[in-house]
């Protein structure tokens, strides 16, 4: 099969089965769905990459290659949409969920000892030579804001996992319905 010149670093399924580090898993990584390129494969991959780079904090790539597997879609678009969150999206994207699940759960009265400008700053600054402490207000933040930042971390990822799954569907499909029209009318 020949591969385009898009394709041709995205490696095979053959070269990872012969990896010496990648041999006690390939068993599992033999399904042909993992590297088709096909409607229902990308589509899946792209769900399955958004959902767990948006809800899983570290070892995306890891988790989006595991639930590629568990799932059968296609592994390196699962892999390479994990991405979607990187140290330009991060900051916006959890200011937005943490907004989103404060609306949601509607807890104003706890999170208003610790809000997001209520001083941490200053803290950390002031306090930076001594670790123990930044780490201690740090978790004691995350603990303030962690059920409103879940919440909405799990909203975000489904239904940005379900967006980008009817979106592929919806391009694919119309892509395919113009090139039937384009030969139709020769």
């Amino acid at each position: 099969m020949r591969r385009s010149r898009f394709f041709k670093h995205i490696p095979t399924s053959e070269s990872i089965q012969q990896n010496r580090f990648l041999k006690p898993f390939s068993r599992y990584l033999h399904h042909h769905f993992l590297w088709q390129f096909n409607r229902r494969g990308v589509a899946g991959g792209l769900a399955v990459g958004l959902f767990v780079g948006i809800l899983i904090p570290f070892a995306q790539v890891l988790f989006g290659a595991i639930g590629a597997i568990l799932m059968r879609v296609n592994l390196p678009v699962a892999a390479f949409a994990t991405f979607v969150t990187n140290p330009f999206t991060v900051p916006p994207l959890y200011y937005a969920a943490y907004k989103l699940g404060n609306a949601i759960i509607g807890s104003n009265e706890v999170a208003a000892g610790v809000s997001l400008n209520s001083g941490m700053f200053n803290k950390v600054v002031n306090e930076q030579g001594e670790v123990s402490h930044w780490y201690d207000n740090l978790i004691a933040w995350v603990q303030t804001v962690g059920p409103e930042l879940m919440t909405g971390l799990a909203i975000i990822a489904v239904v940005s996992a379900l967006s980008g799954y009817v979106l592929v569907n919806v391009i694919w499909h119309l892509q395919a319905r113009y090139r039937w029209h384009k030969r139709r009318s020769r």
